[in-house]
């Protein structure tokens, strides 16, 4: 049976998205499972290996082959995408060059994701400013994935050997969380996580909700009734829907380790709540999915690090477990 064929978005080109692309199409584990191809700029990806010691990219296949080659491809490769001068921008600056080029490879992806050129999409960090001095308004993969893709319902979820989160929210500011929170949000991505990590897991999961407040309000203390209006709803009409759930738990105490051994995935009310834990346990093997999606689409869970890019510093092991993931996902 063929392998699954991977899109590889590189991400912004003056980040480590490059390096981490090159040690991915060298890694036998991920090639064992998948074919992966980067979506990205072939000559910035030579440069980049000379500039490195990586092994460069074998096969190359152009925008004009690309739609004959994917239905045949069975080897690493880059799909050439037109439009980036490799030789004039500056590794580790931000630019709007660099934002344009990262959106670019994005679309393509989604193309060929929708088309079913490719089983399943994986993709290395993007920076926001450069999106934005770009003139591209959204503020991350998943918003772009959920809007191109036509999602219906989406969510963002990390899945890691230590812990498993959803975020009810995502990129915005503090001051913007309790407005984007409502029970049908929340039941949405409870009943996301649970389809999601079922599969994986080849049962009912165990979840766990979040408070919003300290000690989750502390029945009306902190805040102004966030868990008892808006949160405890949501794991009411879950349970009645069959879930496994519980909460809303104090979010100080949610990820210590005797808790997060009986718990199979935490839903989070906002970005750093699951994010710094997450991080904490799981940096270097983490991986970011957005689910409600087509097509499986998975995520390193750092950013560009522009102050290490093109170094041969950079650790690309989130990219592989993104990859694995997806590879398994698309099977």
């Amino acid at each position: 049976m063929r392998k699954p064929l991977i899109a590889i978005t590189m991400g912004d080109p003056a980040g480590v998205g490059p390096e981490i692309c090159l040690q991915l199409l060298a890694n036998d584990a991920v090639t064992r499972l998948a074919t992966p191809v980067i979506f990205g700029d072939a000559r910035l990806l030579a440069r980049c290996a000379r500039q490195t010691g990586l092994p460069a990219p074998k096969r190359i296949v152009s925008e004009i082959e690309w739609g004959e080659v994917c239905q045949t491809l069975d080897e690493p490769a880059v799909l050439d995408v037109f439009g980036f001068d490799a030789a004039d921008f500056q590794p580790g600056k931000v630019s709007a060059k660099t934002g344009a080029a990262a959106y670019r490879y994005i679309e393509k992806s989604i193309d060929a994701a929708k088309s079913g050129q490719v089983a399943a999409v994986a993709t290395a960090p993007i920076n926001k400013e450069a999106l934005r001095a770009a003139g591209i308004l959204h503020p991350g993969h998943t918003e772009i994935f959920a809007e191109k893709m036509e999602a219906t319902r989406s969510c963002m979820t990390f899945f890691s050997e230590e812990m498993v989160c959803s975020l009810v929210t995502i990129h915005i500011g503090y001051q913007d969380v309790v407005p984007a929170l409502s029970t049908e949000r929340i039941l949405e991505v409870i009943e996301l996580t649970a389809a999601a990590v079922q599969k994986k897991l080849g049962r009912k999961p165990k979840l766990a909700v979040c408070g919003l407040n300290p000690h989750a309000g502390e029945h009306g203390l902190f805040g102004q009734g966030e868990e008892e209006k808006i949160i405890e709803p949501a794991i009411a009409e879950a349970k009645k829907r069959g879930h496994t759930i519980e909460g809303p738990l104090p979010p100080d105490t949610a990820f210590i380790a005797s808790k997060r051994k009986v718990v199979d995935a935490y839903i989070c009310m906002y970005h750093d709540q699951a994010l710094i834990p997450l991080k904490a346990l799981a940096f270097d093997t983490a991986v970011n999915t957005t689910l409600g999606l087509s097509v499986p689409r998975t995520s390193v869970d750092h950013g560009t690090a522009c102050d290490i890019a093109w170094q041969g510093k950079a650790n690309g092991g989130s990219l592989v477990e993104a990859v694995l993931l997806a590879a398994k996902m698309a099977s």
